[in-house]
């Protein structure tokens, strides 16, 4: 197994700059980014559970962020429905506040401690200098010996965890998800037989830390409006500011100058708007921006343009060059044997972050069933004989830092053999709440075209890849006996995509590289052995 102990801690201050680093598009439909807000809780609660607290503070503090300073706002936000979702998302927002107040004191515990102890290895270090001034092998700073000689760049990483590399330990990686994947499922039957409700078990959940909150926020939820709210706000915000002492004179008013002047703060609470109507087609994805995590230290190069190329129904855009490997590699299993863990705990272990967006953020792994494609294929067999295509949507989990592919859920569609598009998503997206399960990506075939990413692919997949930056579209093509997996690049492919208004299926794009290979290189592991399911969404014949 390689892998490399802890790194170094983080503090709040740093934690919240990485967190408040995200693009805001006003022009991304409302539901997806409530979307993506209710994909940051589930995260949030999977790393706290792990015991990564730094990762699940920067979770909820952007959570925070984009509901009260960005949905707030958003021109959607005083339609009926919307407006009946935005007060559910800031009751999250007030859980969540308690919660942040919580575990901010054990997060910078942790990396003044840290710091402690590298003060005093390094006077020990140079009073043994001064003791015995004869150079020795391998003398340095105290950081260095420690294995840490600048800060992380990725608060998932800044964990007291092994980290592993996705490439090494995909056995280890399957373990892993095996045993977590039925616990968790165990864990859900039960919580369901003993009669919980689904809003109950959800808002246990996002409680979490505490035990009376629940209890507090029903007294309170008729009697907190939004100046309450923004009294609680800076008060948290005075005492992440270290600031001592009553801030109830912050009450129905704005945050104090020496707030603003933080380089990190919480965002205030707007007072509710009017409401109108506004609707968007998931099957167009368009105006649609991504808040994943902020680049690391030293982002990688951003590749160089190529020529511009247009596209029409004669003339296809190209697909992404493969590097070539051997192919024993393709099926994901590791060359050096993982030895079985008889304790495998999430908790033990930490994934390193497999690839970077061309912006320089991290991507985490995503470990994808290698027989899943010839299921899928399978099952789109009527439709392909029938030159239609078939699409499917890859739902998973989130263990140890890395993304888990559990279940391939078959939507109800209506296809054409050039489309394929989901109705009902209310349906769909019930039963990935109801099996708390994540949506990863989606997957679909070409029944008599090449494997490539259309026009019309590429907006749908920006719909997929603003919930999360590690979202990838699966691309079959059976009459070729070619498949693909791929993601758009950012940039340019991402801004390219949203800023585009043309129609068509083969319409053209002016970027060259829009869109990347994700498997091969890429974030995307094969795992030979990882179990899934599939579940059919569709009306019986």
């Amino acid at each position: 197994m390689a892998g490399h102990g802890p790194v170094q801690p983080m503090n709040v201050e740093q934690i919240v700059k990485q967190a408040e680093n995200f693009e805001y598009n006003p022009l991304v439909p409302f539901k997806y980014w409530s979307r993506s807000a209710g994909t940051l809780l589930k995260e949030a609660e999977i790393y706290e559970n792990e015991g990564n607290e730094q990762q699940a503070y920067l979770l909820l503090f952007r959570h925070a962020r984009l509901i009260l300073d960005n949905l707030s706002t958003h021109p959607e936000a005083r339609s009926v429905d919307n407006e009946s979702t935005l007060q559910q998302l800031r009751k999250d927002v007030l859980r969540n506040f308690t919660k942040l107040e919580l575990l901010k004191p054990r997060i910078n515990r942790r990396h003044d401690r840290y710091r402690q102890i590298l003060k005093e290895r390094s006077q020990a270090k140079l009073a043994n200098l001064k003791a015995s001034p004869v150079s020795r092998p391998g003398s340095g700073n105290a950081a260095s010996e420690y294995g840490h000689s600048r800060l992380p760049s990725d608060p998932a990483l800044s964990n007291e965890s092994e980290t592993l590399t996705a490439g090494e330990n995909r056995d280890l990686a399957v373990q892993l998800a095996h045993k977590e994947i039925r616990r968790r499922a165990t864990a859900r039957k039960a919580t369901r037989q003993a009669g919980i409700s689904g809003e109950e078990e959800q808002e246990r959940r996002t409680a979490g830390l505490w035990v009376d909150w629940e209890e507090n926020l029903t007294e309170s939820e008729h009697s907190v409006g939004p100046e309450g709210l923004s009294k609680q706000m800076q008060d948290v915000r005075l005492q992440v500011n270290g600031k001592k002492g009553d801030a109830s004179r912050h009450a129905g008013s704005h945050a104090s100058p020496q707030a603003h002047e933080s380089n990190y703060r919480y965002p205030s609470v707007p007072h509710q708007k009017a409401q109108d109507q506004s609707n968007f087609d998931l099957s167009t994805g368009s105006e649609i921006l991504d808040i994943s995590s902020t680049p690391p230290l030293q982002p990688p190069l951003r590749p160089p343009k190529g020529p511009n190329w247009h596209t029409d129904s004669q003339s296809l855009p190209p697909r992404p060059s493969k590097e070539q490997i051997a192919p024993t590699q393709s099926v994901g299993r590791s060359s050096a044997a993982t030895p079985v863990q008889q304790d495998l705990n999430p908790t033990t272990f930490t994934f390193k972050p497999s690839a970077y967006l061309e912006n320089g953020t991290p991507l985490r792994t995503i470990f994808l069933p290698p027989d899943l494609r010839y299921r899928f294929l399978s099952l789109a067999l009527p439709n392909t004989k029938a030159n239609l295509e078939t699409c499917g949507v890859l739902c998973g989990t989130l263990i140890s830092n890395a993304l888990f592919i559990s279940k391939l859920v078959i939507p109800e569609q209506e296809s054409t053999s050039d489309t394929c598009e989901t109705v009902n998503e209310s349906e769909l997206f019930d039963y990935v709440d109801g099996e708390d399960l994540m949506v990863l990506g989606w997957i679909h075939t070409h029944p008599t075209q090449t494997c490539f990413m259309s026009s019309r692919d590429l907006h749908t997949h920006c719909g997929y890849q603003v919930m999360m930056a590690e979202s990838i579209a699966i691309v079959c093509a059976p009459s070729k006996g070619d498949w693909g997996v791929f993601r758009l690049t950012d940039p340019p492919g991402m801004k390219s995509v949203l800023n585009c208004t043309k129609s068509g299926l083969f319409h053209p794009h002016e970027e060259s590289n829009i869109y990347t290979d994700a498997l091969r290189p890429g974030h995307v592991y094969e795992a030979r052995g990882l179990e899934f399911e599939v579940v059919d969404l569709r009306p019986s014949p």
